[in-house]
């Protein structure tokens, strides 16, 4: 998907969760460059304004914003800032998720909470903030449509062994990510998910140290994604016109099965 390819995102605003590190951060760049001024948000600031300024010098607006999602009110407040600075809200991507394996027998409970707290609850909250800047977005002149897309994984398609968990709160967002498609594609809000397979980010580094190690080792002999194929993706996605709307992207590495 080349450059060439895609629509420009100029006069369009974009707000990315968990744009620290990994798919959030390189979807920033993306749609940076594409002409958007993006709201980078995640917990850790010293990382978002290391990439604010990087995006600054290559002529970007970014807006940085320090929040935990998970947290309805800092959720809102994220959104809310986001319009008051940004002038408008176009672009949603729901990026923001932890990745937490381990068997069901004897898990502890602390991890499946978090997952849920941050994989479904925290983008439920941004989305449900973000939702009546994006109709606005939509049905105010301009590229006339508007778009959310969320970040799952191939966990949301299909289980394994020690994924329990984890592969629930990514059905939820496959779910709730329908159901919205379906109540508001017809005002011009796209809903899109992304379902990527291994990729090389921080995600498997806040397991336990045991499931860090099956993971090293089973992803030993695989040419894995990298962050910025997932953003490549998603700035296609965003930077279509009007009338298409891509629903659902699975993406795997070529070896994974």
């Amino acid at each position: 998907m080349s450059t060439a390819s895609r629509g420009r995102l100029d006069g369009t605003v974009a707000l990315v969760t968990g744009a620290s590190s990994g798919i959030g951060e390189a979807t920033a760049v993306a749609l940076s460059r594409l002409g958007a001024a993006v709201a980078v948000v995640a917990r850790r600031s010293d990382r978002l304004d290391a990439l604010a300024t990087r995006l600054r010098a290559d002529g970007g607006t970014i807006l940085v914003i320090t929040a935990d999602v998970t947290d309805e009110g800092e959720a809102s407040r994220a959104v809310e800032r986001t319009v008051s600075e940004l002038g408008r809200l176009d672009t949603l991507i729901n990026n923001a998720g932890v990745m937490l394996l381990g068997p069901v027998l004897g898990a502890p409970i602390d991890e499946w909470q978090r997952m849920v707290q941050i994989n479904v609850l925290g983008l439920m909250y941004c989305t449900h903030a973000a939702l009546p800047h994006l109709l606005d977005a939509a049905s105010g002149g301009g590229r006339g449509v508007s778009d959310i897309v969320n970040v799952s994984s191939v966990a949301g398609r299909v289980t394994r062994n020690s994924n329990a968990a984890y592969s629930a709160t990514k059905h939820a967002v496959g779910a709730f990510s329908d159901a919205l498609r379906k109540e508001v594609t017809t005002r011009h809000v796209r809903v899109s998910l992304v379902e990527p397979g291994a990729v090389i980010t921080e995600l498997a580094d806040h397991n336990r140290p045991e499931v860090r190690a099956a993971l090293e080792q089973g992803f030993a002999a695989m040419e894995r994604l990298e962050a910025g194929d997932i953003a490549d993706i998603v700035a296609y996605i965003v930077s279509r016109p009007r009338h298409m709307a891509i629903n659902e992207v699975l993406v795997r590495p070529t070896e994974q099965e």
